[in-house]
């Protein structure tokens, strides 16, 4: 039976005023003291972010364990050649994660909003474990191609997805900090992977295996074995967080609600439209290509181009542990001194100039101690600038829905450089890699340009805001719930709305 549209309009109306109502609610509840909020924060991240860290350790391990497996004869065994033109299978191999990756993002994280977390967390998980098990038992290229294509399209909804998460409990300038430390696992699967390679390398010809197949199926049947407690052990949001009192979950609601601004928060398309509409998450899309690209490079090439500085397979595995290790150190502090200043632009310039700096040591010299430490100086460039562009795009949209379709379209394209990576350290060019290294330090170059632009034009734009609001009188501390509801539907363009910077 059909539905009168007028009747709908009402209904509409009458939800949203009760959604306004109950967070008005929030509102009058009493702030928490300095003390009561730390304890909160702390409470919040041994609770939340622990778990998802593992999460995105294990999607990492299992989307790059495939340059830790190359090195036991997974060409060999595959009969994918190792020299010649058809040495481009690997890179092919490599590559074709990433487009099914990206598709997958902003359709992954419009399911999250409409199911719940646990739910599709669980989901997505369970169907990469599949698929990274089953890379153990391909016979040949066409197999290994079309199990990595299935993985791209189960991890793609990860990472969007617990980055959108975080924004859902904590307020803007304290996303840098837990999402640092959410993508350091990042770097703790590179140290991870290494140790665990080296080990299950040694099980080659166990079951009639190469050591590379062992690889896959035992990270599998780990990452099998956390989805099956993801269910239970992800909270979905803080109203129905069992490990919050009443008081706290009102508290963490209220303190969303003031930080946001009290801009839109329902389901509804025209916000993803808005975000496709805005050019600033545009730039903010090609400052992370330029860093991604890099990002994927190190990752599923640092062993190779370690073993190429004149070490066997088994040291280059555990070469690789130590720039990971110091990078882990720098994305976390990072994260804590930008949220400490409520800084991104500056810190995020920096780091690039640290990324770009090691690629050149890399490129100049053919001494195997130069190279090494040039591979510090990358992965401590590179792995910081992830989680600190992402929050920074995220503090910057405005409303739930385009905040979430935002940050899918920027780790999405973004991820597009996991494609290019594929091919920048082609065999014919080893052991320098000299194209390789030149092509990164181009690319992290664009974003530093980028960056210095978006910082400058944010900067300009909440000067222009706030004089409009001193000539008008409409300090955005001084805006009513009624005037804050006027614009709740314009996102960050509300006239109370100020970037970070």
């Amino acid at each position: 039976m059909p539905v009168d549209s007028s009747q709908q309009s009402i209904d509409s109306d009458q939800d949203k005023k009760a959604a306004v109502e109950q967070l008005e609610g929030v509102v009058l509840a009493p702030e928490f003291s300095a003390a009561r909020t730390k304890t909160l924060l702390r409470k919040l991240d041994w609770h939340l972010v622990p778990f998802l860290s593992l999460l995105y350790l294990l999607s990492f391990l299992d989307r790059t364990n495939i340059g830790n497996a190359k090195l036991f004869n997974l060409q060999k065994d595959l009969h994918m050649p190792t020299t010649g033109p058809k040495a481009i299978q690997y890179n092919a191999a490599l590559a074709i994660f990433f487009p099914f990756y990206v598709a997958a993002e902003i359709p992954s994280n419009m399911m999250m909003k409409r199911l719940r977390p646990s739910l599709w967390l669980t989901i997505i998980m369970v169907a990469w474990a599949i698929c990274t098990i089953c890379m153990g038992f391909v016979k040949d290229f066409t197999g290994l191609m079309v199990v990595r294509a299935f993985l791209g399209v189960c991890e793609g909804g990860l990472f969007p997805g617990v980055t959108y998460y975080i924004t859902m409990w904590y307020a803007r300038h304290e996303c840098g900090l837990r999402m640092a430390l959410f993508f350091s696992a990042a770097t703790a699967a590179g140290a991870f992977g290494g140790i665990l390679a080296f080990a299950i390398g040694k099980m080659s010809g166990v079951g009639g295996r190469g050591g590379w197949s062992w690889i896959f199926i035992l990270e599998g049947i780990l990452t099998l074995i956390v989805a099956i407690i993801a269910y239970w052990a992800i909270n979905d949001y803080p109203r129905t967080a069992k490990f919050l009192s009443e008081e706290e979950r009102d508290e963490v609601e209220r303190r969303l609600k003031a930080d946001r601004s009290s801009l839109a928060d329902e389901f509804n398309v025209k916000y993803a439209f808005d975000a496709f509409k805005d050019w600033k998450i545009y730039v903010h899309m090609f400052i992370t290509i330029g860093i991604y690209t890099p990002l994927y490079s190190i990752s599923l090439f640092l062993p190779t181009i370690v073993k190429n500085m004149g070490y066997s397979n088994e040291q280059s595995q555990l070469m690789t542990v130590p720039p990971y290790v110091v990078a882990c150190l720098f994305t976390i502090g990072a994260g804590y001194a930008a949220d400490k200043m409520k800084q991104r632009g500056i810190f995020m310039l920096a780091f690039e100039f640290v990324a770009i700096i090691g690629f050149i040591m890399l490129a100049s010299t053919g001494k195997p101690g130069v190279q090494y430490t040039g591979t510090f100086l990358v992965t401590s460039g590179i792995y910081p600038l992830v989680p600190m562009g992402v929050a920074w795009n995220g503090n910057n949209i405005g409303g739930s829905l385009k905040r979430g379709v935002g940050i899918a379209m920027h780790v999405g394209f973004g991820n597009l450089g996991g494609a290019i990576s594929a091919f920048c350290y082609l065999t014919q060019y080893s052991p320098r890699f000299i194209p390789g290294h030149t092509t990164l330090a181009s690319t992290v170059t664009m974003s530093a340009v980028l960056t210095i632009f978006m910082t400058l034009y944010l900067r300009r734009e909440n000067a222009r805001r706030d004089k409009w609001a001193v000539e008008n009188n409409m300090l955005p501390e001084n805006y009513t719930e009624d005037q804050k509801h006027a614009q709740r539907e314009e996102g960050d363009s509300a006239t109370f709305f100020r970037y970070t910077i």
